[in-house]
């Protein structure tokens, strides 16, 4: 029996990686990270932290990119972390089809807190709730069915609960292994981990919600309630 591509489309600033992490901890399962990244920047020309680097580490063409994304393994899974704000327009969607889809989804405003700390200049359009609705309206017409939502803040209260529902709305085992993961960087992690993954690197597991007295200026707030009816929408169907 061959193998299952599996992709994971979130925005920035979630638990994508230590997602990442989980799903790598699997003696089963080979992962990519971000592979539209060097892409989206190359064409967007938009100004990242580490933007030539992630170029000049990347592949740039989209449709090598997809080619690599749609051969399942022999056996196993191959588990692809997607931002969905490197979705862009002028991609193709049939190949869609050949993969298995969860939404990764997290409310706005601590996203928004997150990310501003890391860059400068946010906009809505950085945080891919949008591409996300986009997505998931796309895939779920195309396949009949609507893909597996997981809302972090959920997830985070019992991690063990969340990836068993997971594991079964995709029909592939649970494993107990996605449930801790030694500290560190990874080979496969991009070569943006460098400015990313600092908190990431120092986990050993899904580490409980943090609660904080979020202050977002007026600006902010903006993003936020921009964002917000995106996120909405897909909650309605997370596990």
């Amino acid at each position: 029996m061959s193998g299952r591509c599996i992709a994971m489309w979130s925005g920035p600033r979630n638990i994508s990686t230590a997602m990442l992490r989980a799903w790598e901890n699997r003696d089963d399962t080979v992962v990519v990270d971000e592979p539209f990244y060097a892409n989206y920047l190359q064409t967007t020309e938009l100004d990242h932290p580490m933007r030539e680097a992630v170029i000049a580490d990347g592949e740039t063409d989209w449709k090598t990119i997809v080619r690599s994304l749609i051969e399942p393994p022999d056996s196993g899974i191959f588990y692809q972390k997607h931002i969905a704000t490197h979705w862009l327009p002028h991609f193709t969607t049939d190949w869609l089809d050949s993969l298995d889809h969860v939404f990764l989804i997290r409310e706005p405003e601590p996203v928004v807190a997150s990310y501003s700390i890391k860059r400068d200049g946010l906009t809505a359009s950085d945080l891919g709730y949008e591409q996300q609705d986009f997505l998931f309206k796309l895939i779920h017409e195309r396949s009949g069915t609507r893909p597996a939502v997981i809302d972090s803040k959920r997830f985070l209260l019992d991690p063990e609960t969340q990836l068993r529902t997971l594991c079964t709305c995709l029909g592939i085992a649970f494993d107990e292994k996605m449930l801790s993961w030694p500290a560190g960087a990874r080979d496969s992690d991009g070569v943006w981990g460098q400015h990313w993954y600092d908190a990431v690197n120092c986990s050993t597991g899904f580490a409980p919600a943090r609660s904080k007295n979020l202050v977002l200026n007026d600006d902010q707030l903006t993003i936020a309630d921009t964002c917000r009816p995106y996120y909405e929408r897909l909650l309605e169907y997370a596990i």
